[in-house]
């Protein structure tokens, strides 16, 4: 998890300092600093808020849980995928491997778009460079102090200084504008299909990327990006083929695939 969060973290919003991550929050008018830490004594992680308001403090939690996916039965996800003749080495070599989620929803979606073709770091710099642009800053007084930017401020910002094609450019507003329009865009629909469906929507959203914000910040265990270069690569499959092998693995797909782009 940490050196999942270590390689993407973005300047001034996350951080990883000795074995800790950190990140800052929005919650309403106010900001808080999240501190996370290991525990393995006790088999959990540890959580740290400083936060003005601890009206939100139940919320901050739920997002702990989502993004470090502590809510999911490993032990019968492995159990389930381990079947699996190709699995069974993967999960052999990584027991308890859970999928790392994302903070919120606008902001994975962005995170997604921006790492479009890109390397890993290179969505990291175009990340630093939009919280720069338009996040607000913070008087924490720890190694973070920038909040990644609401939709609002997205959907206002001048774009043009992110250095990046204009195509991903537009992707960002209309993603923006659809976040300001509709409150509970990232929120879960009944069926992964109903997600994908009303990402998918959004121009400029593919459904790799939709499959992509459904499996890390809408915690839909059994989302699949099929078309994900890493995966077809360690599967040694195209597309087609990976969606018909991926068959046996549902409703845990999402599990799978990260096994996959580990190996």
């Amino acid at each position: 998890m940490l050196a999942f969060f270590a390689a993407r973290a973005i300047p001034g919003v996350e951080a990883i300092e000795n074995g800790r991550y950190y990140r800052t929050a929005q919650l309403g008018d106010s900001a808080a600093v999240i501190e996370v830490e290991h525990v393995p004594a006790r088999n959990a992680i540890s959580v740290k808020v400083h936060v003005a308001q601890v009206s939100g403090l139940s919320t901050l939690v739920a997002r702990v849980r989502r993004v470090f996916d502590v809510g999911a039965d490993i032990m019968a996800i492995d159990d389930h995928l381990a079947r699996d003749p190709m699995l069974a080495p993967l999960v052999a070599k990584r027991p308890g491997l859970r999928s790392p989620g994302g903070w919120d929803g606008f902001e994975l979606a962005i995170r997604a778009v921006l790492g479009q073709q890109v390397s890993v770091a290179a969505g990291r710099t175009l990340g630093g460079r939009l919280v720069e642009l338009c996040g607000s800053p913070l008087e924490s007084g720890h190694v973070v102090a920038r909040v990644f930017p609401t939709a609002a401020q997205v959907a206002a910002a001048d774009l043009e200084k992110l250095g990046m094609p204009a195509s991903r450019r537009r992707t960002l507003k209309a993603l923006a504008e659809a976040a300001v329009a509709d409150p509970k865009l990232f929120e879960r629909s009944a069926t992964l299909e109903e997600s994908v469906a009303r990402l998918t929507a959004i121009t400029g959203i593919g459904e790799w990327t939709a499959q992509y914000i459904a499996l890390r910040a809408l915690r839909e265990p059994d989302a699949f990006p099929a078309s994900d270069l890493v995966l077809l690569r360690n599967a040694s499959a195209n597309a087609a083929q990976l969606l018909a092998r991926s068959e046996p693995w549902r409703p845990w797909r999402a599990y799978a695939a990260q096994h996959l782009w580990n190996s």
